[in-house]
């Protein structure tokens, strides 16, 4: 049985996110909506730490919370005011409707799945440090070549994204 620690912890964090993710629809500022969307990542992080998977969680404070929130930031501040604009559209209920049948499916299939417990021995390999040794291991020795092969193209990406930012904005300008 888990303490009630934890379980009060997942229920605050769970309302944390569920209540970011939900401001992040409503909000008109689209500025709000990322600092709505960077609340529901933090709590998304909180929960992976309660349910023992803290590398994830580190990974999620540090690439969404942080390397998304941050590329959103800069997406936005180089759009024109105009193009900003919140307002309402067609889709709205039809994606509304299509959220909802998702979340009543991932219900359906998360109540009618029997999820087995860790027990004895299982509960041991479950140790963060030992699971922290074992990805980075993998990181740097097996799967060396991918990695460096995914962090060169994520560097050209962001050149090229800079590249074309540069040349949109000198269209007009006869300097």
């Amino acid at each position: 049985m888990e303490s009630p620690g934890i379980i009060l912890a997942f229920w605050v964090l769970s309302a944390i996110t569920v209540a970011g993710c939900l401001l992040v629809m409503v909000a008109r500022n689209l500025l709000h909506a990322l600092v709505f969307l960077v609340l529901a990542f933090l709590g998304m992080a909180g929960l992976f730490v309660t349910l023992s998977a803290d590398f994830i969680a580190v990974a999620q404070i540090l690439i969404y919370a942080g390397s998304i929130a941050v590329l959103m930031v800069f997406a936005i501040m180089l759009t024109p005011l105009a193009v900003r604009d919140n307002a309402n559209s067609l889709y709205v209920l039809p994606a509304l409707a299509a959220g909802l049948g998702m979340a009543a499916i991932i219900g359906f299939v998360a109540v009618s799945t029997p999820w087995a417990e860790l027990q004895g021995d299982a509960l041991k390999h479950n140790d963060p440090v030992t699971t922290v040794a074992a990805i980075g291991d993998l990181l740097l020795g097996r799967y060396v070549l991918p990695f460096e092969v995914a962090s060169i193209l994520l560097f050209f990406a962001l050149l090229g994204a800079i590249v074309l930012v540069r040349e949109r904005r000198n269209d007009g300008d006869p300097s």
